[in-house]
């Protein structure tokens, strides 16, 4: 790599959308010139395609909601058609931030794409998210109000009510997200909630199976979890819970559950976590066969980031190359850890303190 080379590499680097115009004018060059040195680079294999993204191993993408999360905790007991007095908090949130911001936190080379609102909110949404993560292939829209999610919970931590104004994600067609492609494809894993269209998740999940790129889906909730096309081949690993997998099989995990794993497997998913709350996690898998892991006793402060957690950490774990059981072992340390926290996301939570809980749950006791 010559010195222009690594002068345009380090630009690319800083912003992966940037124009050759633009880095002509930052070089002082032509505008062929930039682009034969670029040509260069992609011969040389230092970049990847159109947008021109760096190919980095280890890197995850997350696709999907970044919202405001405000929270309103309960003083005393609930009663209705009334005024009731309760705490409030406001946190950066959406299933898809959440677990950037984890994995940021536990030392993961992450990046986000999701759509910002052009308002107070977004801005500072924004902010809070930059710290941790990537967010250059993110779209702030233009007259458009940031996602909202409100939490009603219990004095003890349990949701009692939740109310979300998630419009802006209807925009996210997948002409946009075909426009990051290169950058998508770069990427170990791919992260995507349903928080996007319909369609803009049928075609994510069919192009990731067409180039063999790993794809796990968070569910999010029961009725957005009927976004999910019939045909599921290009899922590697889904995460859901007990609600989200009965509204998309039709199945009463109390009595069938076998039914439904059988039906999504044979829809085409190699892998799956469903949660079940305080009775832990049973995971399933085309070729690592399945088990049931019991969620760790501890002492919950609020359940809200508890799920995006637990995907987090299994995600770490995957990407270091983990097997199922493990990875899920994992996601249980970081969601033990993220239910003893205030915040959406706990601000305790990193690398070194995630293995040290890892150890203590599981390791000690193997």
């Amino acid at each position: 790599m010559n010195e222009k080379e690594r002068q345009i590499f380090e630009l690319i680097q800083g912003n992966p959308y940037i124009t050759q115009n633009e880095l002509a004018q930052k070089l002082q060059l032509s505008r062929p010139a930039v682009a034969n040195y670029i040509s260069s680079l992609m011969k040389k294999g230092y970049i990847v395609g159109r947008a021109y993204i760096v190919k980095e191993d280890g890197k995850i993408v997350c696709l999907g909601g970044a919202n405001v999360d405000k929270k309103m905790v309960i003083q005393g007991k609930m009663q209705m058609y009334t005024s009731n007095p309760v705490k409030s908090y406001k946190t950066a949130g959406g299933v898809a931030r959440n677990v950037a911001e984890n994995l940021g936190r536990l030392g993961v080379n992450v990046s986000l794409i999701t759509a910002f609102g052009d308002d107070s909110e977004g801005k500072w949404l924004l902010e809070e998210s930059e710290r941790w993560m990537d967010i250059t292939p993110s779209w702030t829209v233009p007259n458009a109000s940031t996602g909202n999610y409100t939490a009603v919970l219990s004095n003890e931590g349990e949701m009692i009510l939740a109310l979300a104004d998630m419009d802006i994600y209807d925009q996210v067609d997948f002409s946009f997200i075909d426009s990051r492609w290169n950058f998508i494809g770069s990427s170990s894993y791919v992260f995507l909630d349903t928080n996007f269209p319909k369609e803009t998740i049928e075609k994510t999940i069919e192009r990731c199976n067409q180039e063999n790129i790993r794809l796990c889906v968070n569910l999010v909730s029961a009725p957005k979890a009927k976004k999910l096309p019939d045909e599921l081949h290009g899922i590697t690993l889904l995460i859901a819970n007990r609600d989200e997998v009965e509204a998309i099989t039709g199945f009463n995990l109390e009595i069938q559950l076998e039914e439904a794993v059988s039906q999504l497997l044979k829809r085409g998913v190699e892998q799956m976590i469903i949660t079940f709350g305080k009775e832990g996690v049973r995971y399933f898998s085309q070729s690592e066969g399945s088990g049931h892991l019991p969620a760790p006793n501890v002492d919950v402060k609020d359940v809200t980031g508890a799920g995006d957690s637990l995907a987090s950490g299994v995600l770490y774990a995957l990407n270091k190359q983990k097997d199922l059981k493990t990875a899920c072992r994992y996601g249980l340390a970081s969601s033990y850890i993220t239910l003893q926290s205030n915040d959406t996301v706990a601000r305790e939570l990193n690398g070194a303190y995630l293995e040290k809980i890892y150890t203590e749950l599981f390791e000690k006791n193997d």
